[in-house]
């Protein structure tokens, strides 16, 4: 689509934050003949999937792996819209390999279906039919996703799109789609089996912020099967950042512009229409207006809610204020030595430690080490990258941060060092980052990471829809259908987009 053939009083978007689902909205739009400015208040692009660097060391803020870079996959779509080379990447094989409580060899989660279906045979006798519905289920789910449904749908459009997506086969999805995982453990007589459940719960708590008691069962279905062939898990060469970068040179390349360390304070809605944003420049303290046609906001959804102030509709402000807590992550960042990591190490790996202490909510860690030559460490050295959900809540309530964030990274570090060799001659630098710190450079709401949780109230056709009840004012991101990630956030900016130059941005609806 020509600049020309687009309406021009329909063509000025003010993309909010600059996360991979900004930056994808923006991108396109401006591909598409949009006139696109992305306003972001961090150093740099990226949100939770940026780098920052220290002392030769590239660390990935929070995202440490993609999906959607195989061919017909979601990054590998856009990419190919958008005219740029898909970054390099290597696939995780094994995509994580999991440590159960006293346990000294791994569950490893592979990328080949068969070497995959041996594994949890062996690892959970008994559970096959679980896993074959859940292949089933995601079979189905792909395929209906991959016709680009809108869910959930908010006007005649969107219900087409949807409805375009369906097919006999897609049909076997419906009569689940009211179970979560432990519905269906149950009905296969399998809710006892506590290694499966943890093994179940530290894997969805990861993919969806919830257990498998409460994670819906068709959400649970993708989380679980988009590791292995023909989909996969990837770690990309160089850091996460060169997603980042190279959106930002398609935005500018097709006039779009990116405005960093710059704030936007509120949105202006005028007769249930957003129409323009307030901007503050952080170094200057400038503040103006700036008008739009369209306003996307790659925010959270309560991050939504307090730019719109008091013009948030009351029903929608309600229904966010009654969300459930959302998570938080402590993330310990260590440049090591490479005589710290043992031998054929896999790029990520899950611990679940037995003994109590002040690591997380469900006292694991997800661990993420670098590779010789994946540009992440000098020659000799390597990146360890350990998070673990946190009650945000209890780092900006604390008398007492500093003593707080230094207990939690000696535990985690302690934790660390039963699998790596971590020593003070092997720790070259090590740094933590808490809600706070995700709150001071993502601005997220509280620094909560995510999403809302995938549960079945907040999960696909019940969940956050991308049109919200303001007109022309979009949300893309985490908090909206299909889920978090890098893939999933991408998902939702190109629903955002073609709803968008559909001109059928009306209505009115929560």
């Amino acid at each position: 689509m020509s600049r020309s053939s687009l309406d021009k009083k329909a063509s000025r978007v003010i993309v909010i934050g600059a996360g991979i689902g900004g930056l994808t909205a923006g991108a396109l739009l401006a591909h598409r003949g949009y006139s696109v400015l992305i306003v972001d208040q961090a150093l740099v692009p990226g949100g939770c999937a940026s780098t920052f660097k220290r002392k030769g060391f590239t660390f990935d803020v929070g995202a440490t792996q993609v999906a959607g870079l195989e061919p017909g996959g979601i990054h590998h779509r856009i990419f190919s819209e958008l005219e740029i080379d898909i970054p390099e990447a290597t696939p995780c094989d094994p995509a994580c390999a999991v440590y159960l409580p006293g346990e000294l060899s791994p569950i490893n989660v592979w990328r080949d279906p068969e070497k995959w279906r041996e594994e949890r045979q062996r690892q959970f006798p008994g559970s096959e039919r679980f896993w074959q519905l859940l292949a089933t289920l995601f079979q189905a789910s792909w395929e209906f996703q991959g016709r680009d449904p809108v869910l959930p749908p908010r006007n005649l459009w969107d219900l087409w799109q949807l409805t375009q997506a369906v097919r006999p086969s897609t049909l076997i999805t419906v009569p689940f789609t009211l179970f979560t995982v432990g519905d269906a453990l149950r009905l296969y007589g399998l809710s006892n089996d506590r290694r499966l459940r943890t093994f179940l719960d530290l894997q969805l708590k990861l993919y969806s912020q919830v257990n498998a008691e409460e994670t819906a069962l068709l959400y649970a279905a993708t989380a679980l099967s988009v590791s292995q062939l023909p989909q996969g898990l990837f770690h990309l060469q160089g850091s996460m950042q060169i997603l980042s970068d190279r959106l930002v040179e398609s935005l500018e390349r097709d006039g779009g512009k990116l405005l960093l360390r710059h704030t936007v304070e509120k949105i202006t809605v005028e007769n249930n229409q957003a129409t323009s944003v307030t901007i503050r420049n952080q170094q200057s303290g400038e503040v103006w207006t700036e008008t739009a046609d369209h306003i996307v906001a790659n925010v959270t959804v309560q991050n939504l809610v307090q730019l719109l102030g008091e013009q948030a509709p009351f029903g929608y402000k309600q229904r966010v204020e009654k969300l459930p807590p959302a998570s938080g992550a402590f993330v310990v960042y260590l440049g090591v030595d490479a005589s710290a990591i043992p031998p054929e190490c896999p790029p990520h790996l899950q611990f679940l430690h037995d003994a109590d202490g002040p690591i997380g909510e469900n006292n694991s860690l997800f661990v993420s080490v670098s590779h010789s030559g994946d540009g992440r460490a000098p020659d000799g050295k390597a990146t360890i990258i350990a998070s673990s959900f946190v009650d945000p809540l209890k780092w900006w309530r604390t008398e007492n941060y500093e003593e707080l964030k230094q207990k939690y990274t000696e535990e985690a570090i302690a934790r660390l060092g039963q699998y790596f060799y971590l020593k003070p001659e092997t720790i070259v630098h090590q740094e933590a980052a808490t809600p706070r710190t995700f709150a001071h450079y993502t601005a997220r709401d509280r620094g909560i990471v995510g999403g809302i949780g995938q549960r079945i109230p907040t999960f696909g056709p019940f969940g956050f829809a991308n049109r919200t009840p303001i007109n022309h004012l979009w949300l893309v991101g985490d908090s909206t259908h299909p889920g978090e990630g890098t893939a999933g956030v991408s998902y939702s900016a190109l629903t955002v987009v073609r709803q968008i130059a559909s001109n059928q941005a009306i209505g009115k609806s929560y």
